[in-house]
């Protein structure tokens, strides 16, 4: 069963279905196509959060629903915890 969703292929985060646990295997649902993808959580992710897809450079954008919805000034690595502690928005 599934714990977390992403818009669509591409993005770089994904929104917790459930709590997820730190150390947790979980799968994601590409809502998209419906393909899947596992990931190891670095920490906890509170249900509504995002968890990291992919691993993105200091200061990359952080792509979800296709679109930049923010940049990371430290960067983050795949299955961490993704939140306004590790994402800037783009706006200001």
């Amino acid at each position: 069963m599934h714990k977390f969703l992403i818009h669509k292929q591409g993005d770089h985060v994904g929104v917790a279905t459930s709590d997820i646990e730190a150390g947790e295997t979980v799968i994601g649902v590409y809502m998209d196509d419906d393909s899947t993808i596992e990931a190891v959580a670095a920490s906890s992710i509170p249900l509504g959060h995002k968890i990291a897809v992919s691993d993105i450079d200091k200061d990359g954008h952080v792509i979800e629903y296709g679109l930049p919805i923010g940049f990371a000034p430290d960067g983050f690595k795949f299955g961490d915890y993704v939140h306004t502690h590790n994402i800037k928005t783009l706006r200001w």
